[in-house]
């Protein structure tokens, strides 16, 4: 879909449809403006097209080649024995542990990477703390462009596997995400022809979230979720589905689009805690969690995040490390999904969520599942049972069996 220019979030002030992600007039963040008047779609356009974010090509801000390695349209799950744990009947899951690289990270990225082809760009980049330095290299592999990666120190090694197969150059910076995200700001300033794709490209990198939205509302046949739990970082993604549901209603493609929005973050972390306080979004400078994809302490949408969620109805709520590793568990029993840290503290939030009252058993909820487990296995080893030792006589199978029974 054509882009008719960017728009400061802030002050209204209007840009031209190029690299640009700050306002010059008060800072605030910039997204795209469509003419909405101009774009036809269907819900049978949208079924006729590809089983990728593609599908919604209308709605997405490309109007050249695609780099499309086939995500988005994963797993709609009605987890019908998870929700029996929690106590809702109604409970639907979103997989994006089974994108091409098993993130969600691989929707914003299409977006991205295609938009730097259009802009004519001769390197792609990144800050990430693993899954979009993943996605990132895939992308940038098939696109034929170098991909640089500023990294925070003491990532875990299976983090940076893929991103280093499709030929990543990686660069750890000494520091927090929050330092490697400043470095890679500078660099962006200084060549202006890569593409940042969460700096430079961030207002039409964050579009690529909005299909987490349409996706919902097609697979729960054209009808929006009472209630939504959304993983929380910089707060583009909770921003980005928010809008996702709006436009829906703005095409004609979902009658209205109320919908309750509840942020999920590590325990202490800005947004929830902001929520939770009824303060203002504060940056926090140190912090420790096994959740690295979620730590963000000075997340740059985190206001306009806690907006929607007090604005819609919804809460925020912050689990603790080991409350989300036995989500983990309890959502891989139960669902035969194994998910990252950060859909731990999705499914963790959740429960809090049901158990505090504030969703109730009969609505229709979505939670967000945004990564793959075997990403970040270590974190969950300590607290896994060991194998069931024998020396390899059928008498101590039936043994254990019958323990087990």
């Amino acid at each position: 879909m054509s882009v008719m220019g960017l728009v400061c979030r802030n002050c209204g002030a209007d840009y031209p449809p190029e690299p640009l992600y700050t306002c010059f007039e008060c800072f605030g963040p910039l997204e795209p403006r469509y003419e909405w008047d101009d774009i036809e779609i269907s819900r049978e356009t949208i079924a006729r097209g590809p089983p990728s974010i593609w599908r919604y090509r209308q709605l997405l801000p490309v109007d050249g080649e695609v780099v499309d390695l086939g995500a988005g349209f994963t797993r709609f799950i009605h987890a019908k024995r998870l929700g029996n744990a929690l106590g809702l009947r109604q409970l639907y899951l979103i997989d994006d542990s089974t994108n091409p690289t098993y993130s969600f990270k691989d929707r914003v990225v299409s977006v991205a990477v295609s938009k730097a082809l259009e802009f004519g760009m001769t390197a792609v980049g990144c800050a990430s703390t693993g899954n979009l330095a993943g996605s990132l290299a895939a992308h940038a592999a098939v696109a034929n462009l170098p991909a640089y990666v500023f990294i925070p120190k003491g990532l875990e090694k299976g983090k940076l596997t893929q991103a280093l197969v499709h030929g990543a150059h990686i660069i750890e910076v000494d520091g927090t995400y929050d330092d490697a995200n400043r470095l890679a700001t500078e660099c962006a300033e200084e060549r202006d022809d890569w593409g940042f794709v969460n700096i430079n490209l961030r207002p039409y990198y964050a579009e690529g979230s909005k299909t987490l939205a349409y996706e919902a509302a097609e697979r729960l046949g054209w009808t929006v979720p009472d209630q939504v739990v959304v993983p929380v970082a910089s707060g583009a993604l909770l921003c980005a589905i928010h809008r996702g549901f709006a436009e829906l209603e703005q095409v004609g493609l979902v009658e209205e689009a109320s919908v309750k929005f509840n942020a999920a973050q590590p325990e202490g972390f800005p947004v929830a805690r902001a929520i939770k306080e009824h303060t203002k979004v504060e940056p926090i400078r140190s912090w420790s969690t096994l959740v690295h994809s979620l730590a963000i302490g000075n997340p740059a949408d985190g206001t306009f995040a806690k907006k929607v969620v007090e604005q819609s109805g919804g809460y925020a709520e912050d689990p603790s490390d080991l409350e989300a590793i036995e989500a983990i568990k309890l959502l891989a029993s139960t669902e035969g999904v194994f998910t990252e840290l950060a859909g731990g503290i999705t499914i963790a939030a959740l429960k809090r969520l049901v158990d505090g009252g504030r969703i109730d058993e009969d609505e229709v909820v979505v939670a967000y599942l945004t990564g793959n487990g075997l990403k970040t296995p270590e974190a969950l080893v300590p607290h896994l049972s060991e194998p069931i030792r024998i020396d390899g006589r059928i008498e101590e199978v039936e043994e254990v069996i019958s323990c087990c029974a």
